[in-house]
């Protein structure tokens, strides 16, 4: 199937309301292209260097989000690429991002990653944790906390997926209940190629589609 078909495809069966990234790690810049051209308004990229080669072709035709595992050397060059950086786990990288993103005259949008199944070879602040972490990006002038964002397993059978994704939504409820100055609790950034549905189901309304829609890598 097209990228093209693949992703007209996706689109018409999501419900209302859940927003399509395209996650176009190690994708050309013709690739992203296509996609945005089908209908997708958000690029998720794992890699700095990689999104800025593409952002050149691309530009802003469409919305960037970082989905990959952030240093805090890359950050200055995220935070003017990026329309979005999903994956903060740390006080010390929201630091970072609230530096760079004041230098820069912006205030950047942001979710928390929770490592929601405690998986050590993850990234991903842990569930007991991500409170502290909340409160503390939230205190920061130049970052906007606008929700939560889990991984999940990476195959295997998509039930197998619930589980990390009830633990994320109840976080997010629960933070979203504090009601803390400058955070807007939007956004519940879960589920891939494999378990996008059950991610839905369990309240995802960002998704992260990479081999749906353009084909194994």
């Amino acid at each position: 199937m097209s990228i093209r078909k693949a992703v007209r495809k996706v689109l018409e069966e999501l419900p209302p309301g859940v927003v399509l990234a395209a996650a176009a790690k190690s994708r050309t810049p013709a690739e992203i292209l296509e996609a945005v051209e089908a209908g997708v308004e958000i690029i998720g990229q794992n890699y700095v260097q990689e999104a800025a080669a593409a952002f050149e072709a691309v530009g802003r035709r469409a919305k960037w989000h970082f989905i990959g595992h952030l240093q805090t050397n890359k950050v200055k060059r995220a935070v003017e690429i990026f329309d979005m950086i999903e994956t903060v786990d740390s006080v010390s990288l929201a630091r970072e991002i609230d530096k760079r993103a004041g230098a820069a005259g912006k205030r950047m949008p942001v979710l928390l990653e929770v490592n929601s199944g405690e998986e050590p070879q993850k990234a991903g602040v842990l569930p007991a944790e991500a409170e502290a972490l909340f409160r503390a990006a939230a205190a920061l002038p130049n970052i906007h906390v606008q929700g939560l964002m889990t991984m999940g397993p990476f195959e295997g059978d998509p039930e197998d997926s619930r589980p990390y994704f009830r633990v994320t939504k109840a976080l997010f409820h629960r933070f979203g209940g504090l009601a803390l100055p400058g955070v807007e609790m939007k956004w519940l950034s879960m589920g891939m190629s494999n378990s996008y549905r059950v991610a839905v189901e369990e309240g995802a309304n960002l998704i992260r589609l990479g081999t749906l829609l353009f084909g194994p890598r």
